[in-house]
């Protein structure tokens, strides 16, 4: 069998394909902790040596510091070899006091200031930002970012959409229609933007950070239907749900990007005796999860060392015996008629 690593899905109805499994670089910009230049590059060099060619990055990710780096590892490569998606919605710009700037909540990243712009000027200096930023003359697709109540309130999420809508979308149209992207999709942290904002939008596809995982599949019958119904591709962006589905409950307990409260933890534990049961890593488990569903095309977990990342590679295509899924079926561990990887018969 193919690796899923190598393997790849079509998006939409778009001319891109991308691989089964990505890298997302959000900890390469040091969302957790300070990642040494070195480490960085390693991590990319690991990934690329392991058959990853899908990097996925943004402006937010370190204030600019994860496409630098991301940029930094690819200009060597020929381009036709990797895909990269990055993102808009965001500019950045020096602050009005470097001395003093808080660079929260990473805790190392750039001194650049950051300003939320989802017109057209805005969709076209935050594109135009980020090739600079990789050292690219073309990106393969663009996402709409932080678009949500967790980054707005209500008054400001709403101008910014009508932005969007009125405008912002304008300039995604014209740069897939110029041939300067190949799709467009949006971010998704929350399972209420999943089932509306994301569907009131014309996508190619949908970046799904945290509304469907292994720990939660509460959208399967809304936002991932609505999505299905569509025609939308889903790109999943969490797997291992910020981090407790990598690390188990013996880890630091990192969970929607924040600590996992101890229903999630004992949820995860019941998970890992199921995992003990059939010999299998919850690692692999997550990232294979949501593959299975029609409407994904890509799984991306991020990485902050090499080891990390080839743990991802080997995760992917572990072999998984049916009767593991049927058994976090029975025991209400995952949805019954969530879609669970081929060669399953649960």
């Amino acid at each position: 069998m193919e690796s899923r690593v190598s393997t790849r899905r079509k998006v939409a109805c778009t001319s891109l394909e991308l691989p089964m499994l990505g890298m997302g670089t959000a900890h390469v910009g040091e969302l957790y902790g300070i990642v040494e230049e070195g480490a960085a590059h390693a991590t990319f060099q690991a990934g690329w040596d392991g058959g990853v060619r899908y990097f996925d990055t943004a402006p937010w990710y370190g204030r600019g510091l994860s496409e630098h780096r991301l940029g930094g590892f690819l200009r060597t490569k020929p381009r036709t070899d990797f895909f990269v998606t990055t993102k808009v919605g965001r500019t950045l710009h020096r602050p009005a006091n470097p001395a003093t700037f808080s660079r929260d909540p990473w805790k190392g990243g750039l001194n650049f200031e950051v300003k939320f712009d989802y017109s057209y000027d805005g969709i076209m200096r935050s594109y135009e930002q980020a090739l600079q930023r990789l050292a690219l003359d073309t990106v393969d697709a663009l996402v709409i970012h932080d678009l949500d109540i967790g980054y707005h309130d209500a008054e400001t999420l709403d101008r910014h959409t009508s932005a969007l809508s009125e405008a912002g979308m304008k300039a995604l149209d014209e740069l897939k229609s110029s041939g300067d992207i190949k799709a467009f999709g949006m971010g998704i942290n929350m399972k209420e933007q999943l089932a509306d904002l994301a569907q009131r939008v014309d996508l190619d596809f949908a970046l799904v950070a945290m509304p469907y995982t292994l720990i939660d599949q509460e959208s399967l019958h809304t936002g991932m239907k609505a999505c299905l119904d569509r025609g939308v591709s889903v790109i999943v962006g969490a797997p291992f749900a910020s981090g407790i589905l990598a690390t188990g409950t013996k880890g630091a307990l990192h969970y929607n990007y924040g600590a996992a409260d101890e229903a999630i933890v004992e949820k995860v534990r019941s998970m890992e005796a199921v995992c003990a049961t059939h010999g299998v890593s919850l690692p692999a488990a997550a990232l294979q999860f949501p593959l299975a569903h029609p409407a994904a095309v890509s799984v991306i977990p991020g990485a902050a060392k090499p080891e990390e990342v080839t743990a991802n590679i080997r995760a992917i295509d572990e072999v998984i015996p049916s009767e593991f899924w049927a058994e976090l079926k029975s025991h209400g561990l995952i949805v019954a008629d969530a879609p669970v990887p081929e060669g399953s018969n649960a």
